[in-house]
């Protein structure tokens, strides 16, 4: 276990090294303060000369050892007699400290040097040449900005799948501001990118600073357990640096934040020296064959993929004789997911002796690790897959799984050239080499046909189930070990009993710690991966959890506190987890409307969590719409959508895709859910999908709105969108069953192709299990119940009217067959002349204007138009009145 620690504590100093190897770029461009021979004196050490106009390139490397030593006194040591790999304080050889090893990545000299700088190259996908160009290059991207006044572009904007052929535009900017909701939507590069030198350099000092005062929140005693303090710096790093461009020389486009350059550098630097260091490999030799790049056909890389099996089956398992807890449990299960994915992809890092920063990615239940490729390793994670299998056939009887699929890499695999006969790039192909694997993984689960067959048995099953206990209640199938604390009659699994608490410290705690021994406030019985899970917020009760971090037994200490602003930075002195939470709890106003929740017999108080039944009254009609849709075409995007304009994607592109898309879902839209739709229940949101309960019709405005807020988030990119199902439901339903329902709707709008395209255009929705229809579309219909609620209000238009025209949109999807159903147009005019002739005093010219009216809008621009899709107008305006009925 000591050697392991000490090879983790080894493994944290080249990923910090890595880590900070650009930090000159965020210090250069915010003109900290630093004396002019201090500055010529990094240069002449840690910048490429060129002897041809005599002048110092990649200034910003200079200024990353000026940066290191402002930041210091924050920091973890840089300097001592325990800095293993890099030289002890005072040693020969201080060519290799953890400074150096940072700032001289474009000019390096040694082992570890050469380490950081081949990391570097590879995250970025750089070819030899186009190395050398880029290192030789002037400031200037192809914006025509330079390093000042650039800002981010946003990739979104350059995804081409289908119309490969469109213009390429850089319209887009990311404004220049810490991590938040209000950050995350690309502006309008016109209206934003500034000209002027000064001013840019002032946004840079106001984010630098900004920086400096927040690296200070993170507790001191973290500073001495390394590996915790990297996974804090990691989040407060993305909150500062996520909307930095990265790279502005070589006429680049700066697309790649400094964030995500800096997390797959990190990774990669880990791995590549880890894989010579376990191999005992000649420093020397090694470093040579980095120079000269031929040992870049040599897999020392290894990709560890893992992914969550099993979701739904997890979130809505049934079976028991009870549905109490339905809400508290649902969310607990949820959370679980997520709790259960970071405990695994824990599990593995720490098994592995490898730091925070070698995950580069970890949304909606899957999580992407860069590992040395030795025997080791391999060996390692063997045991790591055995272990995770044992735990979710002992607690969820194989239910559920997180599998774990490798894949070999080598540096030449990372490359983001174009292949010219295959239009294939070298990474796109080893993506999709990744994904293979990890669907072989899932048809191999629990390894059922290479284990002996007595470990696909469960032992002891029935054993296990005490006769004054008996089955869990809820799921039906696990032993009881307990009763619900809150009802003494349910008696619950261990699991479940756990997911029940989660619930209920979801609401009352922000921050969750992840330790090696039980603590004795608020953790969970049921040990995660052989890790304890405890919630809590007080950080004055626990002494900010400083005894833990010294003794090393504090492995995380995450802060997954919800948005509260549209612009206030997203960092509150740990590691963060964007997880979408929200659920809508009880206020002043929902309490002092006696009439709303009569239908409901369960005593609420303010700041409590609404169930269902309350979030069904908040419509005027006893009923919900369960939301559910993903990203279209996801796995497109990553392999072919970053191939476009002349340039392969690369591994930060990637990260930087993935990381983007989970922040809509984790971060903006939980925000716009408590400012705007504040009954709306959160299942899940996370990754590229999500699961919303709420009242009907804000369901519906909800829908719509998300639609245009996922299009601006893009950058309009109409190659970019998602598709979604809407199932209409009573609250009384078992959660599983709504969760089918909109399923299926949500099948149903994916193969939404009314032209016969190829491949189907998705883009669209499914309502009220209607036909599907495009978002422009449902847009322009959920508009159209508002025109005819506003009709029916003038004209007073009864419900049997309004359900009279139901059958008339029959007889228009029909009429292409049957001509004869044409007769709908009589039909209409007939019943909506009798209708206005019962209102009195109106003249035969103001009941023709009248019928007018109604034909142009309901006949013409609604049936007409949309054939038995109106429905989703008409059916939107008969609830609304059988609200106000």
């Amino acid at each position: 276990m000591a050697e392991l620690s000490n090879l983790l504590a080894s493994s944290a100093r080249v990923a910090l090294a890595a880590f900070l190897h650009d930090l000159g770029k965020f210090a250069e461009r915010a003109k900290i303060d630093a004396a002019p021979e201090v500055i010529e004196n990094n240069q002449q050490i840690y910048c490429p000369y060129h002897q041809e106009g005599r002048w110092f390139s990649h200034k910003h490397a200079a200024y990353t050892a000026v940066a290191l030593d402002e930041i210091e006194p924050h920091l973890p040591p840089l300097k001592g007699q325990d800095m293993d790999p890099f030289a002890a304080w005072g040693a020969d050889d201080v060519d290799d400290s953890l400074i150096n090893g940072a700032a001289k990545h474009h000019k390096p000299d040694t082992f570890l040097q050469w380490v950081v700088a081949t990391a570097d190259r590879v995250a970025s996908g750089f070819e030899r040449n186009e190395f050398e160009d880029y290192n030789s290059a002037k400031e200037g991207t192809a914006t025509g900005k330079d390093h000042y006044t650039a800002r981010q572009l946003t990739l979104f904007e350059q995804v081409r799948l289908n119309d490969r052929n469109r213009e390429q535009k850089y319209r887009y900017r990311y404004r220049l501001s810490p991590l938040s909701p209000g950050a995350l939507i690309p502006v309008a590069a016109s209206d934003y990118e500034p000209t002027d030198r000064s001013e840019a350099q002032k946004e840079y000092r106001q984010l630098w600073d900004g920086f400096v005062a927040r690296l200070q929140q993170i507790p001191e005693a973290h500073r001495k357990n390394l590996p915790l303090w990297l996974s804090h710096f990691e989040s407060l790093w993305e909150c500062y640096t996520h909307a930095i461009p990265s790279a502005t020389a070589f006429n680049t486009r700066p697309d790649v934040s400094l964030y995500d350059h800096s997390r797959t550098t990190a990774a990669l630097a880990v791995a590549l020296w880890r894989y010579h260091q376990e191999r005992k490999d000649d420093a020397e030799d090694a470093k040579a064959k980095m120079r000269d790049r031929s040992d870049w056909d040599e897999r020392k890389l290894l990709l560890i993929q893992g992914d969550f099996f099993g979701i739904q089956d997890f979130i809505f398992a049934t079976g028991g004789e009870t549905q109490k807890r339905a809400a508290k449990l649902l969310r607990g299960r949820s959370f679980y997911v997520s709790l259960l994915t970071e405990c695994a992809a824990l599990k593995t890092l720490d098994s592995l002796g490898l730091p925070a920063t070698s995950q580069i990615i970890n949304a909606a239940g899957k999580f992407l690790i860069v590992a040395p490729n030795t025997k080791a390793v391999r060996d390692q994670l063997a045991r790591v897959q055995r272990e995770l299998d044992d735990w979710f056939r002992n607690n969820t009887w194989a239910v559920a799984g997180i599998g774990l699929a490798s894949l070999p890499a080598c540096c030449n695999d990372f490359l983001k050239r174009t292949d010219s006969g295959t239009g294939d790039t070298p990474f796109a192909a080893l993506m999709g080499k990744l994904f293979e694997r990890l669907e072989e993984a899932k048809f191999q689960r629990f390894d059922l046909c290479g284990q002996p067959a007595e470990s696909a048995v469960f032992t002891d099953f029935l054993a296990q189930f005490q006769p004054d206990k008996g089955v869990c209640k809820i799921d039906g199938r696990s032993p009881a070990v307990s009763a619900d604390e809150n009802d003494a009659d349910v008696p619950v699994g261990a699991l479940t009993r756990d997911q029940i608490k989660v619930g209920e410290y979801l609401t009352k705690h922000k921050r969750l710690l992840v330790t090696r021994e039980e603590l004795a406030h608020n953790t969970l019985r049921l040990p995660v991966f052989g890790c304890y899970i405890s919630f809590t917020q007080d950080e004055d009760i626990t002494g900010r959890f400083g005894h833990l971090a010294v003794e090393g037994k504090l492995l995380r200490a995450f802060d997954f506190s919800l948005p509260e602003s549209l612009d206030e930075p997203l960092w509150n002195g740990y590691a963060r987890r964007h997880i979408n939470g929200y659920v809508p709890r009880f206020t002043e106003d929902d309490l002092g409307d006696g009439e709303k929740y009569t239908e409901t017999d369960t005593e609420a108080h303010i700041g409590d969590i609404k169930t269902l039944s309350h979030i069904a009254c908040e419509g005027g009609v006893d009923a919900l719409i369960t939301l559910k849709g993903d990203v279209d075409n996801l796995g497109r995007l990553f392999e072919k959508g970053l191939s476009c304009a002349g340039e392969g994607p690369t591994f930060a592109k990637m990260a930087a895709l993935s990381r983007q898309l989970d922040a809509f879902f984790t971060i903006y839209l939980p925000y716009q859910c408590q400012q705007r739709y504040p009954n709306c229940y959160t299942v899940f949101a996370g990754g590229d999908d999500f699961f919303l309960i709420g009242p009907w019709h804000s369901q519906l405005c909800l829908a719509r709105e998300m639609q245009r807020w996922f299009k601006r988030y893009v950058a309009e990119n109409p190659e970019i969108h998602f598709s979604a199902g809407l199932s209409m439901t009573k609250p009384r339903l078992p959660i599983r069953r709504q969760a089918e329902q909109a399923e299926q709707a949500l099948e149903k709008a994916k193969q939404h192709n009314p032209h016969g395209q190829q491949p189907a255009p998705k883009n669209a929705v499914t309502c009220y299990g209607l036909d599907s229809v495009d978002w422009n579309d449902f847009n322009d219909l959920i508009d159209k119940a508002d025109k005819l609620e506003e009709l029916a209000e003038k004209f007073n238009l009864s419900t049997g009217y309004l359900y009279g025209l139901l059958q008339l949109t029959d007889m228009q999807a029909e009429v292409s067959q049957k001509p004869e159903k044409a007769l709908w147009h009589s039909w209409f005019a007939y019943r909506t002349r009798r209708l206005l002739e019962r209102i009195r005093g109106l003249d035969e010219s103001q009941r023709r204007d009248d019928q007018n009216t109604l034909a142009e809008e309901i006949a013409s621009n609604g049936i007409e138009k949309y054939s038995q899709a109106y429905k989703i107008a008409l059916f939107t305006c008969l609830y609304k009145r059988r609200k106000e009925d």
